[in-house]
């Protein structure tokens, strides 16, 4: 015995051929939603220019005059460029890391030294990654932002990012 289907209409082809293609396309977007982003410049005229020598540490921190607008241009820098990864307010949803525990090992030191060199140590690794990101067989997990985001921006977004460590603490 031989089975015999019927034939879809025109119409209903095409409308299956439609909800293909957007479940295609849903289907690519949410793939590459990871390390895809068009990094953004960060407008950064109100803070001290820093040239172009890199600093080796956050020149905004906690004793800097320029450490208010810093955490303000920080915070509008990390929305536009690292919120879509790290999350909101540096809330991560399990995408990418969770900067505000960045430097969670240093805070818990006792000795100044240790807790200063560790702090230190962690502000090289920081702007390492932020300058040239990370890729781990050849898959972009976070875009390179050196060229993009000046000095001035990525040390701004880490005040902003220390700001947010400090309000969980």
């Amino acid at each position: 015995m031989k089975l015999v289907l019927p034939l879809p209409s025109p119409g209903a082809r095409a409308l299956a051929a439609l909800a293909l293609a957007v479940a295609a396309s849903a289907t690519a977007m949410h793939a590459r939603a990871h390390g895809d982003m068009a990094p953004q410049a960060v407008d950064t005229h109100t803070l001290p220019q820093l040239g172009s020598k890199w600093r080796e540490s956050n020149p905004y921190d906690k004793q800097s005059p320029a450490r208010k607008e810093a955490v303000r241009i920080g915070t509008s820098g990390y929305n536009q460029n690292c919120a879509r990864c790290h999350g909101l307010e540096a809330l991560s949803g399990g995408i990418a890391p969770d900067l505000r525990k960045f430097d969670d090992d240093c805070s818990g030191l006792a000795d100044a030294a240790k807790k200063a060199a560790c702090y230190q140590e962690m502000d090289e690794f920081y702007l390492g990654t932020v300058r040239r990101g990370r890729t781990r067989d050849g898959r972009v997990y976070m875009p390179p932002f050196e060229g993009v985001l000046t000095q001035e921006a990525i040390w701004a977004i880490r005040s902003y990012l220390e700001e947010r460590r400090d309000a969980t603490k």
